[in-house]
């Protein structure tokens, strides 16, 4: 038997904290419904950390890894995505 890594979760952890950081710094720029290019970009770049933790998931088999890398994934691209089409609707309004 081969000797297992012991199971990482800390890139999810990362991309959910970028994801947190860019609805963070879209609140402080102007407004969460307003949106925010930079707050829609550290969002979305989230998903980088995130991609990590799902191939340490499938290297590692274990699927708790795996799972919450890919909730990760699709909340920071969802997340970033959103504040960033917030941002254009925003712009186009005014």
């Amino acid at each position: 038997m081969s000797d297992r890594v012991p199971d990482s979760k800390t890139p999810a952890m990362v991309a959910f904290a970028m994801v947190a950081l860019g609805i963070v710094i879209a609140a402080l720029r102007h407004g969460v419904l307003d949106g925010s290019w930079p707050g829609g970009i550290i969002a979305a770049a989230g998903a980088i950390p995130a991609c990590l933790g799902m191939w340490k998931g499938i290297q590692q088999e274990t699927q708790g890894t795996l799972a919450l890398s890919v909730t990760a994934v699709i909340a920071s691209l969802g997340v970033g995505g959103v504040l960033i089409v917030l941002r254009i609707v925003d712009m186009i309004r005014h």
